[in-house]
């Protein structure tokens, strides 16, 4: 049943028409790359904030700005990659990187629910300093969103 889904999904007009033009293909591909640049570019400074580095700034400034740009950048990677997956699923499903990257992205996720569903997260904002378990999970994040860049650039090469 999942290989006629992703074959349908490739015979779609949207997958037609990213395979027709490079151009529009090329957009999407921007697009993607710029989400997750967001993506990346807000939640390591976030983390490392969490973590402890630049204690001079404060949390309850940069944490709720820097959350809501990552959850932009998610949001919109998540869409162009769907996007972009419709032009090979068939490939990419059985893409070991592929799916370590769908794995890290779901776990990342939860890293990031976990945390903001938290009393640490709300103490944070409130008394400018991270709980023992929200550094954790910031190194934790951290570790999460470069090894699922990484495994996204793998694709390619597999």
């Amino acid at each position: 049943m999942a290989i006629e889904f992703l074959e349908w999904l490739a015979a779609t007009p949207l997958s037609s028409g990213l395979r027709r033009s490079a151009l529009v293909y090329m957009a999407v591909n921007g697009a993607h790359i710029l989400s997750i640049g967001l993506l990346i570019g807000a939640i390591l400074p976030l983390d490392l904030r969490l973590m402890g580095l630049f204690g001079s700034v404060p949390l309850a400034v940069i944490g709720p700005f820097l959350s809501r740009a990552a959850a932009i950048g998610l949001v919109g990677a998540v869409i162009t990659g769907l996007v972009l997956f419709s032009v090979k699923p068939v490939e990419y499903a059985s893409n070991t990187a592929f799916l370590w990257k769908l794995g890290l992205i779901s776990f990342g996720f939860c890293n990031a629910a976990f945390v903001h569903l938290g009393r640490g997260w709300r103490a944070g904002l409130s008394n400018g300093s991270a709980t023992t378990g929200v550094r954790l999970s910031a190194v934790l994040s951290a570790v999460i969103w470069v090894s699922a860049l990484i495994s996204g650039r793998w694709i390619g090469f597999l």
